[in-house]
């Protein structure tokens, strides 16, 4: 059984209710339409019913729990909360009104803050700004966690890599050039997150275009400073770097460029330095590779708030809404 297949069927043993907040977009039906069929998770779709109804001709998604804003019981209990939350900030009772009955995304967010829904996936035809933003204003970190990050999951077909070419990519969608610190706790909940969803031991590699001092530069250092800390203040976490990625991957390579490095030819952790190499890679691995990408997903939130490419598939939105189901039954991730 594959990755998502294994997934899913986690999902079914608990179902839990997840908020799929854009309406306005076709593959959110389609999706929607597997999801209730599979008995994955019950599912709440915010939208008005013109809008519900056009988008979703010709699917069944009867199963589903529509929520016009315009008329849900609870709306205004929405918009005072959030106006409370947020008064500090600037925020007025008109702004908090227009907010949440014009940006789903926020509606969403109030409903799983309510405790009305157990977790949201968006993404599919928003920004990953305008999907995070709400959620980090109103859903929050967890009490503890030292960063909100983002990772994809990565399923690469015949690959003799990583978890049986099942790996996590991080940060891919979040925290653009994060510093030692931060991608050590990067590192530390994304070796948690493949932990609960993967069921191996993780197994973290820090990427780099330096293997073991092959080149000399600050972005290195940055990369080797993270190291160090985790092998100070994360001393459980089986972590090594700066490794390029064929020195990560391959263990040919490894014996060569890392000798004696534990990690270096086994990761299933990928730990990119920056954002612009993480999403480069996620998506050259995707497209090149055919992998299946499930992401950007979330880590660190206090309830599971996950995004989408806007490049899903149906068939993705599943996936994420099945993984969301997931982290929402191991909430401490």
């Amino acid at each position: 059984m594959g990755f998502i297949d294994t997934i899913k069927e986690r999902a079914k043993q608990d179902v839990k209710t997840i908020v799929l907040p854009e309406s306005m977009d076709r593959r959110t039906f389609e999706a929607a339409e597997v999801v209730l069929k599979e008995k994955i998770a019950n599912l709440i779709i915010v939208g008005t019913e013109d809008v519900v109804a056009e988008n979703s001709k010709g699917l069944d998604i009867s199963g589903a729990r529509i929520i016009n804003p315009y008329d849900f019981y609870k709306t205004q209990d929405y918009i005072d909360v959030f106006y409370e939350l947020r008064k500090a900030k600037g925020m007025t009772p008109e702004k908090a009104k227009d907010l949440i009955m014009n940006d789903y995304m926020y509606y969403a967010c109030m409903m799983v803050k309510f405790g009305d829904a157990d977790g949201v996936v968006s993404g599919a035809c928003h920004s990953t700004a305008a999907t995070l933003k709400p959620s980090l204003q109103i859903i929050k970190a967890r009490p503890g966690t030292k960063m909100v990050s983002g990772f994809f999951v990565m399923c690469v077909p015949d690959c003799e890599f990583g978890a049986d070419g099942t790996f996590i990519f991080a940060d891919a969608g979040l925290n653009q050039n994060p510093n030692p610190e931060e991608l050590a706790a990067i590192t530390d909940s994304s070796a948690k997150s493949f932990e609960m969803l993967v069921g191996q031991k993780p197994i973290c590699a820090l990427l780099s275009h330096s293997t073991k001092g092959s080149a000399k530069h600050p972005d290195v250092t940055k990369v080797t400073d993270a190291v160090n800390i985790l092998k100070m203040n994360y001393p459980h976490i089986m972590a090594d770097g700066e490794l390029q990625l064929d020195a990560a991957l391959v263990p040919e390579v490894a014996k060569l460029k890392a000798p004696g490095s534990t990690v270096a030819g086994n990761a299933n952790v990928l730990i990119f330095p920056d954002l612009d190499a993480g999403n480069i890679g996620y998506k050259l691995v995707e497209r090149l590779g055919k992998a299946e990408a499930y992401g950007p997903l979330t880590q660190g939130m206090n309830k599971p708030i996950n995004d989408l490419s806007r490049g899903c598939s149906p068939a993705d939105i599943v996936g994420v809404i099945a993984i969301t189901c997931v982290q929402a039954q191991n909430r401490r991730l």
